[in-house]
């Protein structure tokens, strides 16, 4: 058994579709479960038909519309029959999106989020399914939401592993060519939820886990793992291999090309996993495995942006020690912030934290009743794994250092 993970760049429009074809064909798709997330920018495109929802009710309808023209023009290109049966299918789907929003009572953003979401996965998979079907390339379409389980954390869900366990094992055919969602669960009253932004790696980790897959392979616009975001850091190389340790603690840091839950699940079966180009399926890309270190040895590169800084000091001077950071951690934990750096002193306490659920304001008012308190907004913190000091020196030229962190191999430094 093997798990591909396809991304939204990689079935962006229907040459992509096409395209994965050609990777299945070379790769080889017997006893192969296909992971694919939404297409393009499909989940940008949904995140603002909800906001419309909550803000600007006069503009959801054409925001709806614009996502149904989006995966109208796709299936027109793939399909030279107007009178397929996908198109219906797909017209159905978004008519569900549609009758959500008319009925739905929740004011609860996350819930809703959660519901809506997912029907960008829903409507790439049933027309890849529906194309590879056309080409010769048998197929099973499965709704993740009955296999993988999940508490009602919308929007970050935890999984239920004994639930999705056997799930899995009852239901899941692994003599044939599967096709299921990423990103998507369901709690036990089977309403959706997500595993986290980028989460279809992770999908793909849990599926391999219970099935105890040979191999996951992630398809990606890029070569492989590379040591930095050719986005914004130029030069960037091909890591070859890397260790379940290494890439852990690359992914924990943020980087961006595995999502960061993905590899637990992995490590425990010893699964490798594989990170390749769909550009060029036949080049070996990156493997990540047991006890292969990291080849070749050079810094890696980790830049998120748009991060919170958050500086504490006691009012009276007096120390901040357990009991004043057991208060601080409650709070964050409360208004679901996720943390990414901690430093402190005798007096004084900073954390950098990602504001994934918008609670900044109402966490800055809690705090500011026991401490003194100073917020930075949209920093940028780097992180160098395997740093020596002509990088470290190289990445502070012209920057306005806030913050900076040295351990054994990592370097963490916020920037204004």
């Amino acid at each position: 058994m093997q798990v591909f993970k396809f991304g939204g760049a990689s079935v962006k429009d229907a040459q992509g579709v096409k395209n994965l074809v050609t990777v299945l064909q070379e790769a080889g798709h017997k006893n192969t479960l296909i992971v694919v997330s939404a297409m393009g920018k499909m989940t940008n495109a949904l995140e603002s038909v909800v906001g419309n929802y909550f803000d600007n009710k006069t503009e959801l309808q054409s925001s709806l519309q614009e996502v149904r023209k989006f995966h109208n023009a796709i299936l027109l290109d793939l399909f030279e029959n107007e009178n397929h049966i996908i198109f219906n299918k797909i017209s159905k789907l978004f008519d569900e999106l549609a009758a959500f929003f008319d009925r739905n009572k929740s004011p609860d953003y996350n819930f809703v989020y959660d519901q809506a979401i997912g029907y960008g996965e829903l409507a790439s998979t049933t027309i890849i399914s529906a194309y590879l079907n056309e080409v010769g390339l048998e197929n099973n379409w499965l709704d993740v939401r009955e296999f993988i389980k999940t508490d009602n954390y919308y929007r970050r869900a935890n999984v239920n592993w004994l639930e999705t366990q056997l799930q899995i094992t009852t239901h899941f055919n692994q003599n044939k060519l599967n096709i299921t969602q990423g990103f998507l669960g369901s709690d036990a009253n089977n309403f959706t939820t997500t595993l986290g932004r980028e989460g279809s790696d992770y999908t793909a980790a849990i599926f391999a886990y219970c099935l105890n897959a040979e191999s996951v392979t992630i398809w990606k616009d890029v070569p492989g793992v590379l040591n930095a975001d050719p986005r914004y850091f130029e030069n960037a190389q091909l890591l070859n291999s890397i260790s379940y340790r290494e890439a852990i603690e690359l992914a924990f840091y943020g980087a961006s090309v595995i999502h960061p839950k993905t590899l637990q699940p992995l490590q425990r079966k010893e699964i490798p996993l594989f990170v390749k180009s769909f550009l060029n399926p036949q080049n070996p890309g990156t493997c990540v495995g047991k006890g292969k270190g990291i080849e070749p040895e050079i810094p890696c590169y980790i830049l998120k942006r748009n991060q919170i800084l958050i500086s504490l000091s006691s009012l009276d001077f007096s120390y901040i020690v357990e009991e004043n950071i057991s208060d601080i951690f409650n709070l964050l934990h409360l208004y679901k912030m996720k943390v990414d750096v901690i430093q402190n002193s005798a007096i004084s306490f900073s954390v950098c934290v990602d504001d994934i659920y918008h609670n900044l304001d109402k966490l800055l008012q809690h705090l500011k009743a026991k401490f003194k308190v100073t917020c930075h907004e949209n920093v940028s913190l780097y992180t160098i794994r395997h740093y020596n000091t002509e990088v470290v020196s190289q990445l502070e030229q012209g920057k306005t250092v806030l913050m900076k962190q040295l351990a054994q191999e990592t370097m963490q430094m916020i920037t204004a």
